[in-house]
């Protein structure tokens, strides 16, 4: 794939992303997708190769970033917060082990 191929599939796949985490949140959509497309728009000069590798990595980290850590939270009364956590936030509860046991090599 070209790498002007490569910046739009970024580009989409942070804006999928951004709907995705800040579902139902109008102003941190919004938020979102102005930082994402003055990102763009800032480097849109950008022709040196390994900057622009350099550039669509750092996207790609944010993009994952974004989608594995990030849990929205929504204020139902003064002091209580209902987490919405999707899928890809959730992992295996794996029960503390107060003895481990030693690696032998």
């Amino acid at each position: 794939m070209d790498t002007r191929g490569k910046v739009l599939q970024l580009f989409k796949a942070l804006h999928r992303t951004r709907k995705q985490v800040f579902r139902d949140d109008n102003q941190a959509l919004e938020a979102a997708r102005q930082k994402i497309n003055s990102e763009f728009r800032n480097n849109l000069t950008v022709s040196s190769p390994e900057q622009i590798t350099e550039l669509l990595k750092l996207g790609s980290d944010v993009e994952v970033i974004l989608r594995k850590t990030v849990i929205q939270g929504v204020h139902t009364n003064h002091n209580t917060i209902f987490l919405r956590p999707r899928k890809e936030v959730l992992l295996d509860n794996i029960p503390f082990n107060d003895n481990p046991t030693k690696k032998t090599t």
